[in-house]
């Protein structure tokens, strides 16, 4: 008789708190960390406070949310503002040859090293989405030819849409992003 008092005492003291903790109006959220028992709870309830923050639920299946990417700028004119570092490797074991491009409404400041500034702003102000080429997908095929050796990186922000874009000459699909991009990119390592 005395056992079943303590059970039920037990298990009106946990209701107790699993109402208080349930997050109804007006009332904190609920912990998101699991009780071990109606007991245990109890005890540690009584004797120690409450963690202000929990850890995450150890057996949780559901992963955090990614942040969002910036989209990139769109094709078409733009703001023509941009601030770029550009490395351009001419070959296989030369040094890269750099370049700092930064455009004021699609003319460069002084501070551009770029040899041929003034054209790689006006590219960026006619087409803000100039250095965010698409993927290929599986669907897209890339004619497998070879236009050199030369590889080149772009990073910075266009118009306030960050830029990392990596570039080289290896196939059909990557030889067009680099046309297209060769006024930003520079006369560094002699691609058309």
């Amino acid at each position: 008789m005395r056992s079943a008092r303590w059970h039920l005492a037990l298990l009106v003291l946990a209701a107790g708190l699993l109402a208080s903790c349930s997050g109804g109006p007006g009332t904190a959220a609920p912990s998101s960390a699991p009780a071990a028992s109606a007991s245990a709870s109890a005890s540690a309830s009584a004797s120690a406070p409450a963690d202000p923050d929990p850890l995450p639920d150890p057996g949780s299946t559901v992963p955090a949310p990614s942040p969002e990417a910036s989209p990139p700028p769109s094709a078409g004119p733009g703001q023509g503002d941009a601030e770029l570092a550009i490395s351009v490797v001419p070959d296989v074991g030369q040094e890269p040859v750099n370049y700092t491009l930064v455009c004021r409404a699609g003319v460069p400041a002084a501070e551009s090293s770029h040899p041929t500034a003034q054209a790689a702003c006006a590219a960026l102000k006619a087409n803000a989405a100039l250095l965010s080429p698409p993927k290929p997908t599986a669907a897209v095929g890339c004619t497998q030819e070879y236009g050199g050796p030369q590889k080149a990186t772009v990073t910075g922000v266009v118009d306030g849409v960050p830029v990392d874009t990596a570039y080289s000459r290896n196939d059909g699909c990557a030889i067009g992003a680099w046309n297209a991009a060769r006024s930003i990119l520079g006369p560094a390592g002699g691609a058309v």
